[in-house]
């Protein structure tokens, strides 16, 4: 009898902590099942499971610190390349800007040679030329021959209708005619001295077209102004450089009459007697040099030696 109690009691034990068991999920199983699990804790494979997994998220984890990173370093390279990028732009756009200013200034002197103009600072009748600034290059540059009103190989410009009558001949000792009231140049005119440095400004890039429209335009609106005899001048400079001898003679003869005391009148003399020459009026071009310093009594020397070459080389009596 104690034998089979012996026998029994490890049997029993066994039985009822898988009743306890199934008692404490019995909520969870269905009836009849017993559960054992979690009761002496996880399987080697749950738990080799389980390490696997959490050894899988760390690796993503740290996959993803190193591209977080990466992108980091990328970002930092790229953005000093960007830097980089803007400063050699920085310094393209100053070498730009001063191969500009540079090309303006050339443009500018290559005008004032063809047209015979000054580019001395403080000069009132010079092209407003700009030279660079420090460190910029102005290197010289050989100018334009200044254009002559005959082709010495090509032999003398085609003959062209004249003038209109109010050029004329200017005899030695006929004097110039008394300009009118209307055009005396009021000294108190308005301050039209923007638009006159538009013009030039336009000049001094060679934009003749442009800059003589502009100039023809400041005549007509201000007839009065003590800058409308330059800007007439400046109108038959522009025709006399591109050849067109007719108009230039015209305008020459315009600002010779309107504006006879001007300062500009000696240089117009000058010129009209050229264009007159170049149309193949040789009678009256010699005429209005020969003319120039009787008229002219204060006519700079350079006028005065322009005006003695030029009935030179046209063989004026």
């Amino acid at each position: 009898m104690r034998k089979n109690l012996r026998a029994w009691k490890p049997a029993a034990l066994a039985a009822g902590l898988c009743l306890a068991a199934t008692g404490a999920s019995a909520g969870n199983a269905a009836p009849g099942t017993i559960q054992v699990a979690q009761l002496f804790g996880e399987s080697d494979e749950e738990k080799a499971a389980r390490e696997q997994h959490e050894q899988n998220q760390d690796a993503a984890i740290a996959s993803l610190n190193q591209q977080v990173h990466d992108l980091e370093n990328s970002l930092r390279s790229l953005t000093g390349q960007v830097e980089q990028l803007d400063h050699r732009i920085s310094q393209q756009n100053d070498r730009i800007e001063r191969m500009q200013k540079d090309f303006d200034y050339r443009l500018c002197t290559m005008a004032a040679e063809q047209l015979g103009a000054s580019t001395a600072p403080g000069d009132a009748n010079a092209l407003p030329c700009n030279p660079a600034g420090p460190g910029e290059s102005n290197a010289p540059m050989t100018p334009p021959q200044s254009v002559a009103p005959q082709d010495a190989a090509n032999g003398p410009p085609a003959h062209l209708a004249p003038p209109p009558s109010m050029l004329g001949t200017l005899p030695a000792g006929t004097p110039l005619p008394a300009p009118s009231a209307d055009a005396a140049p009021d000294m108190a005119a308005q301050n039209n001295r923007p638009e006159f440095d538009g013009a030039m400004k336009l000049l001094a890039k060679a934009q003749y077209d442009q800059a003589r429209a502009a100039f023809r335009s400041f005549v007509d609106s201000h007839l009065k102004d003590d800058l409308a005899p330059q800007a007439l001048y400046w109108v038959g400079d522009i025709d006399y450089v591109q050849k067109d001898y007719p108009n230039a003679a015209r305008a020459f003869a315009e600002g010779i009459k309107k504006y006879p005391a001007s300062p500009r009148a000696p240089d117009s003399m000058l010129k009209l007697g050229q264009s007159l020459i170049a149309m193949d009026q040789k009678k009256e071009g010699c005429t209005a040099l020969a003319a120039l310093t009787s008229k002219y009594p204060t006519a700079s020397k350079s006028v005065a030696a322009q005006a003695a070459a030029a009935r030179k080389a046209a063989l004026c009596k």
